[in-house]
């Protein structure tokens, strides 16, 4: 069951910020209701922010070290949705937009890779199949982004509204689609975004 600390209802700032000192020490502002679920498996990181609803989701398959991953300065937008088993990392002063999913596992196998899952079982019976997720500093999420287990989004990069991003994104791109797909890149000369 989701662990909820949203008991407060409709606070305002001075609310919210009282309610971040006594549950999230470190923490910028967290906005309520958020919902955490495995906090024990989380590194907060120093200065987060948040929206309201975030939702936390925390499920290690080993237990040992933090499973979701903060640096400095992440700022979190409404009903961002992230959950990890193995390893989902964020990097410093990357901004995240609202809506936007980031998960580092999957209900079975669908790649061809592995032993695939089949169709007649149900997918909640299916293995839980993990990857772990890496994203560097100074990244960009746009609304409603969905980040696929495996993938690594390098540093400076911006992923633009309603991605799917199902591969690796170098450093300094920007993509955007379904899949994503790299559509401009930072020449550090000239200072400028150009398009590939």
């Amino acid at each position: 069951m989701l662990r909820r600390y949203g008991f407060f209802g409709l606070v305002g700032l001075t609310g919210h910020w009282l309610l971040t000192r006594l549950f999230f020490p470190g923490a910028r502002l967290i906005r309520f209701p958020i919902y955490v679920r495995g906090r024990y498996a989380m590194n907060f990181g120093s200065r987060l922010t948040t929206g309201r609803h975030v939702r936390l989701d925390a499920a290690p398959i080993r237990h040992g070290a933090p499973v979701l991953v903060f640096g400095k300065d992440v700022q979190l937008n409404d009903s961002v949705h992230i959950g990890a088993v193995e390893l989902v990392e964020i990097g410093d002063n990357t901004l995240i937009a609202s809506r936007v999913f980031i998960t580092d596992h999957s209900h079975g196998c669908y790649s061809g890779v592995d032993a695939a899952s089949i169709p007649e079982v149900p997918p909640e019976q299916r293995p839980i199949v993990t990857r772990p997720v890496r994203i560097g500093r100074n990244v960009w999420l746009g609304e409603q982004v969905c980040v696929l287990p495996g993938v690594t989004i390098g540093d400076g990069a911006i992923v633009g509204a309603n991605a799917v991003v199902t591969h690796d994104v170098p450093p300094n791109t920007i993509v955007a689609g379904n899949p994503a797909r790299v559509i401009k890149k930072f020449d550090s000369e000239a200072g400028l975004w150009l398009p590939v």
